[in-house]
């Protein structure tokens, strides 16, 4: 896969301004702005990590430029809800889909781990796409519990945040210029953990309609809170009520973003 990735770089490199991909050299791994003629064998596919926002950046640093991504499943989804409220230019950003192994599915429990190429204007897909991972378990057993055991478990949990902001600095979709977790109205300065349930609450309401199930807030919590537990249960809910699936079409502009008056997916009010 890593060879097949690094010689579809070189070929694009030929008529891109440059593609976003991991670098990885003797200080470190990390993400890096390849341009032609640069040494492609530092190029890697892991550890994985958001590169959504890195181009985010590039593309309004240089409006005129065209840039390319090597991106993974949520990468690409994560791109199509970034590109519907003007964070990304669609038509600017070339996608190099790679396709997860079935390990790395499993893991994340992701359903799509391949890059859906026809979402994006400009895009190509290496590799073979895995089969999906399984659903997590953890949502199976919260679904089980009674609502008394359902608050009790989320304030086991949080009691463990030490509001740490990695949650929200890692995430793609975390892209306010002011952020209402440091607004001392809702989050009071200097309290640990923060106040039961604000805090992650007012997060994840904020995702309700642009989480794509990267699982990054997950994987770098250092207290190591079961984040896609809540942030699956809450897609599934806006697809429910809604019938919006955050990444799945850049067409369908986003609900949550919306009027009542505006959105096509009205709700019937009595």
């Amino acid at each position: 896969m890593i060879e097949d990735v690094r010689a579809h770089v070189a070929e694009k490199l030929k008529e891109l301004d440059g593609v976003v991909a991991l670098r990885q050299t003797a200080v470190g791994t990390a993400p890096y702005l390849f341009r032609e003629g640069d040494d492609l064998s530092q190029l890697v596919l892991g550890p994985r990590f958001p590169l959504a926002p890195i181009v985010s950046l590039l593309q309004k640093r240089y409006p005129e430029a065209r840039f390319g991504i090597v991106g993974r499943g949520c990468d690409a989804r994560a791109l199509v809800e970034m590109a519907k409220r003007k964070q990304v230019d669609a038509d600017r950003l070339y996608l190099l889909g790679m396709a997860c192994t079935t390990e790395e599915a499993e893991e994340c429990h992701c359903a799509e781990p391949a890059p859906d190429i026809e979402l994006w204007p400009w895009a190509e897909l290496i590799g073979s796409p895995a089969e999906g991972g399984a659903p997590n378990p953890i949502v199976a057993e919260y679904e089980d519990m009674s609502l008394e055991e359902r608050r009790a478990f989320w304030q086991q949990q949080f009691r463990k945040c030490i509001k740490c902001y990695g949650c929200r600095d890692i995430c793609p979709e975390c892209f306010c210029e002011s952020c209402a977790l440091e607004d001392p109205l809702w989050v009071e300065r200097g309290v640990l953990a923060p106040a039961f349930p604000t805090f992650h609450l007012i997060r994840a309401m904020h995702m309700a309609s642009r989480c794509v199930a990267c699982r990054q807030c997950e994987l770098v919590c250092p207290a190591h809170i079961p984040l896609t537990v809540l942030y699956d249960l809450i897609r599934r809910d806006v697809g429910d009520l809604l019938g919006y699936i955050p990444g799945a079409d850049i067409a369908t502009p986003p609900p949550l973003s919306l009027t009542l008056e505006e959105s096509p997916m009205r709700i019937e009010l009595e």
